[in-house]
């Protein structure tokens, strides 16, 4: 089966993409709770979420970990349409270590790295290694992300990820959860303990959206932002 989108014709779903989002922009309305602004650090959130990146402050300074498949060069022209800085890594062996040296550079330098720890295929709700290795070597936190909100514009795809896009004006938060810090002496044993310390913050993050975006709007913290 030929596939519609290929090498030769790709660049028209990528400016799609990206014209989506510039004309999204201003009319996704993000107000940021319990942002610690801790920095350089690595925010981790499920692929569901990976649009929350708007929220982030400092876009220049925000490394985006994006696959090298063919469906990553769609986003990684749309996030660095957008002011983002990317990172292209693979889940080979060889292509992990890439990324990861690249990331660790970035936070060294100062610069925030963000993961899809469920990402690029999943499974759903599944922590990768990549994230726990990363702060383990560079020593810098994880700050679990999620987004939501309760705007009829606000949509899910019926994808494996449930990923989750705004349509016209709509009002979100981006929540955030405690710092993570993973000891650089953790072995690779450990690694599964900080795995599902992970998911389980970012589960909790999902569980207390809907309460926190009603607390938003009782205090109307969006008229307060302009």
């Amino acid at each position: 089966m030929v596939r519609l989108i290929n090498e030769k014709n790709i660049w028209i779903l990528q400016k799609a993409v990206l014209g989506y989002m510039k004309l999204q922009e201003p009319h996704t309305h993000i107000v940021e709770i319990n942002q610690k602004n801790l920095r350089p650090c690595i925010y981790v959130m499920w692929h569901s979420d990976q649009f929350c990146v708007y929220g982030l402050q400092h876009k220049s300074k925000v490394n985006i970990l994006i696959s090298t498949s063919f469906d990553g060069e769609i986003v990684t022209y749309a996030a660095q349409g957008m002011g983002f800085s990317t990172v292209r890594g693979s889940s080979g062996k060889k292509g992990a270590v890439e990324s990861s040296m690249q990331m660790l550079e970035k936070l060294n330098a100062g610069e925030d790295v963000a993961i899809m720890v469920d990402g690029p295929g999943g499974p759903y709700h599944s922590v990768k290694n990549g994230a726990i290795k990363l702060a383990r070597m560079s020593g810098k936190p994880i700050v679990p992300v999620c987004w939501y909100s309760a705007d009829r514009t606000f949509h899910t795809l019926p994808t494996w990820d449930k990923m989750t896009f705004p349509v016209g004006s709509v009002k979100i938060i981006n929540l955030y959860g405690e710092p993570i810090y993973i000891p650089k002496d953790l072995p690779d044993e450990k690694l599964s303990d900080m795995k599902k310390l992970i998911k389980d913050a970012l589960e909790n993050l999902q569980k207390r959206a809907p309460e926190v975006y009603k607390e938003a709007l009782e205090n109307k913290l969006w008229d307060k932002k302009q």
